[in-house]
């Protein structure tokens, strides 16, 4: 990568690591939003209300000098001018039928659509043009507008239950799902954030043209060498036998998501690493993620599989303090003693292992960070629900 690239991937992941500070146990979201971004693609981020869904894709836009953003919360009474442009009624008394655009989605460059799968029958085919090709058909039938849309973030809380929003679906190249934080003493803090004023955190910017350089320009020249390739073609093979199948068009597409993360780490090269992502993009229902995931990652290296059967040691562990509430201190106490003591303790140091082991073969860590998060969030559980200690108190101890 020439120098200006380089700058504009250092910053974009100087972004990343600022908002993942912010946002707790957000980082492989924020990093995810921004390798779809670069790859000038739209992503889904699925979950529950208040779940920081609108805040990420304000905080990332806010980043990005020189960008419009547009949003709106959709529902099935939504008109498209009034996400594309409301009819000029200064004009219209006039006699002249116009169309405002500014502030619309037709001008943005980034746009969050809550709600997506609300849109109405009346805007889903300009929707469905909108995503796809960039472009509005004005109400007037005048010539398609170019819109500068560089990529959509999109938000819901459940997936779609009609046809036609499947359609939408199905052009959403990423999807990430969202849930409420876990840790106990991240939600301690992200209580204490709402009563003290923080002090001014670090905000690094990037140029809009910077940007659109590296999507236009910078991006699609990461070379993509004959063994990613052979990985990919394993991985489809891999889920077909497990009757799980992605579109050609998916496939091609998320080509351009490697080639992303690789610029966005600082590569000229698509390595096994960036085949990570993929996990975000080869499932259709949430139940079928799981899966796709221990293909892709049993594909990318060894010791993120192993990770993952320790995450379920720790989904198990979890599991059987949810059935224990209600029940007395002592036997809780007892529990831990007996049980998730020494399981969480023998997970985190396998995991520690794992991570030395990847760092040092030069592997991506991505899964194995996941699984401690979770490790680290479950033993401040056991730590604050069964043995009683503060949530503030915990993050010392882990």
């Amino acid at each position: 990568m020439n120098v200006d690239a380089q700058d504009t991937a250092r910053r974009l992941r100087l972004i990343g690591d600022e908002m993942a500070e912010r946002f707790y146990e957000r980082a492989d979201v924020v990093r995810t939003l921004l390798v779809t971004l670069l790859a000038g693609q739209h992503s889904l981020v699925l979950g529950p209300p208040g779940t920081a869904k609108s805040e990420m894709a304000r905080e990332l836009t806010g980043r990005i000098e020189g960008a419009a953003y547009w949003e709106i919360l959709l529902s099935k009474f939504t008109a498209p001018t009034r996400m594309f442009g409301p009819i000029d009624v200064a004009a219209l008394a006039r006699g002249e039928y116009r169309q405002v655009y500014d502030g619309r989605a037709t001008t943005a460059h980034v746009a969050f659509i809550d709600e997506i799968f609300k849109c109405s029958t009346a805007a889903l085919n300009e929707t469905l043009g909108y995503l796809n090709e960039r472009i509005y058909h004005p109400e007037n039938g005048g010539e398609p507008i170019r819109c500068p849309l560089i990529g959509a973030i999109t938000a819901s809380n459940e997936l779609p239950s009609e046809d036609d929003a499947a359609a939408i679906y199905d052009r959403l190249l990423v999807r990430i799902e969202v849930g409420y934080l876990e840790n106990p003493s991240n939600f301690a803090a992200l209580v204490r954030s709402a009563v003290r004023r923080p002090a001014a955190p670090a905000r690094t910017t990037v140029e809009l043209a910077a940007l659109e350089h590296a999507v236009r320009e910078a991006v699609p020249a990461v070379d993509v060498p004959d063994p990613i390739v052979d990985a990919v073609c394993t991985l489809r093979a891999a889920l077909r036998r497990k009757e799980l199948v992605a579109s050609d068009r998916r496939w091609r597409q998320s080509v351009g998501l490697l080639q992303a993360s690789a610029y966005l780490d600082g590569r000229p090269v698509v390595d096994e690493t960036d085949l990570s992502l993929l996990t975000h993009v080869l499932w259709d229902s949430p139940a079928d993620r799981p899966t796709v995931e221990r293909e892709v990652l049993h594909l990318v290296n060894p010791d993120a599989k192993e990770a993952l059967d320790l995450a379920d040691t720790i989904d198990e562990l979890e599991a059987q303090l949810d059935a224990m509430a209600g029940q007395s201190r002592e036997a809780l106490s007892d529990w831990v003693i007996k049980k998730a003591h020494n399981r969480l303790a023998t997970a985190g140091k396998r995991l520690e292992k794992l991570r030395e082991e990847a760092v040092a073969a030069g592997r991506s860590t991505a899964a194995i960070d996941r699984v401690t998060g979770r490790q680290r969030a479950v033993r401040a559980r056991v730590l604050t629900e069964a043995l009683g200690m503060d949530a503030s108190m915990v993050q010392a101890q882990l």
